[in-house]
């Protein structure tokens, strides 16, 4: 016989009140007042709706993609009373009363959060995130639909389709890293459709430290772009063009060959300013048909011992991990087909970077899961873990409310 879930007044379930601690748990209240008052956002008088709750309830928009703006709010608002057990219970405002919140927090203390609190989470011990002694990364980037209003037309632009038609919807384009092991996606810069990968990539390497393996499809490379990242003290496995000249100067035990890659042709005549790089090269064969398809790969690992062209080769096909990631970003979380619903840019930007520290939540709590299990987070399902986190959180109950940090 199935059992009814509980609820609190108001048709609020229990299971969504744990979604919104799960944020709490993963983003402290310490940390988001922090943030809040280094960008000049906490507030000198507390308000029907403060920030650091408003700042909860953006990541919750982020669990709650379908859901319109009072549930959300409810739901969160409940949770702040349910757990602080508060004398004086915080009271939900009117729409126009959540408008103004959201205009008072705006994007910076949001991309602050992010910006501090999501990274890499893999430890050695996690199971698929280390290549020998390197973590593996990856570098690519996508697009989100956003609401079709004049003031996000002009900031984000509409990209063209077919016979000289527009999109339905203006897009923002962003350009992210994602650590392949645990799907976390980190170092994330959102821009105008306008703007290309490239261009915002020049900011996402910024995250790129030693340690890292980073890996990333032919559309990234350029010289500029390659010493930038490699400047960072990251390793690089890049595909590049076959129209890249890349002349043999070393053939290496493996197949592999050494070259110098030059900032222009100019450069590469005067042999000025080059950096060494190793070439891996191999074709792939589709099972069952003729169709071949031939790689290039640049890396800054020159000597093979420490990684041998096969295995590299091997390594090269996890630079989908990254689109598998996406796919759970935009499809899973945000949902198929739904578009961010602000109406501003700065709206627009707030629920970005919310959509990514709800993600990170998820994942930060699949990890955990797959360390305790001694297993592959790759091995969990994201959706279901989604499905969780919105609606069946029970660990989070054997927890006393005053044992809890509250949201604000």
């Amino acid at each position: 016989m199935p059992r009814d879930e509980a609820a609190l007044p108001g048709g609020v379930r229990i299971s969504d009140l744990m979604s919104v601690m799960l944020l709490a748990k993963v983003f402290p209240v310490a940390k988001v007042k922090e943030v809040l008052s280094e960008t000049g956002r906490l507030g000198a008088r507390e308000r029907d709706l403060p920030a650091p709750l408003m700042m909860y309830y953006v990541m919750a928009l982020g669990l709650y993609m379908r859901e319109n703006y009072e549930e959300v709010l409810r739901c969160v608002f409940e949770t702040y009373n349910w757990m602080t057990r508060a004398a004086e219970r915080v009271h939900i405002a009117s729409a126009s009363g959540v408008s103004r919140a959201r205009e008072r927090l705006g994007d910076l203390p949001v991309r602050e959060l992010y910006q501090r609190m999501v990274g890499p989470i893999a430890t050695p011990d996690t199971v698929g995130a280390w290549y020998r002694r390197w973590r593996v990364v990856s570098l690519d980037g996508s697009t989100l639909d956003v609401a079709d209003t004049r003031a996000n037309e002009e900031e984000f632009t509409r990209p063209g389709v077919s016979r000289g038609a527009r999109s339905a919807f203006p897009k923002l384009r962003f350009c992210t890293l994602v650590e392949n092991g645990t799907h976390c996606l980190f170092g994330g810069v959102p821009g105008s459709h306008r703007t290309g990968e490239t261009t915002l990539a020049r900011e996402v390497v910024k995250h790129l430290a030693p340690g890292m393996l980073c890996l990333a499809d032919r559309n990234f490379y350029g010289f500029p772009l390659w010493a930038r990242a490699a400047a960072r003290g990251a390793d690089l496995l890049w595909r590049v063009k076959h129209n890249l000249v890349l002349s043999c100067q070393q053939v290496l035990p493996d197949g592999s060959y050494l070259t110098t890659i030059y900032p222009s042709t100019k450069h590469r005549q005067c042999r000025k300013n080059g950096i060494t790089v190793r070439v891996v090269t191999y074709r792939v064969k589709t099972d069952g048909q003729e169709a071949t398809e031939d790689f290039r790969l640049l890396t800054t690992i020159l000597d093979p011992a420490q990684a041998p062209a096969l295995e590299l080769a091997c390594l090269y096909e996890e630079r989908w991990e990254i689109e598998t990631t996406l796919d759970e970003f935009k499809t899973h979380l945000r949902g198929r087909g739904i578009v961010l619903r602000s109406k501003t840019p700065t709206g627009v930007y707030q629920e970005f970077w919310g959509l990514l520290l709800a993600h990170h939540a998820i994942r930060c709590i699949m990890h955990d899961a797959a360390l305790a299990h001694q297993t592959d987070p790759d091995r969990l399902s994201f959706t279901r873990t989604v499905s969780a986190v919105r609606r069946k959180l029970p660990l989070f109950l054997v927890t006393p409310p005053s044992e809890l940090e509250s949201p604000v």
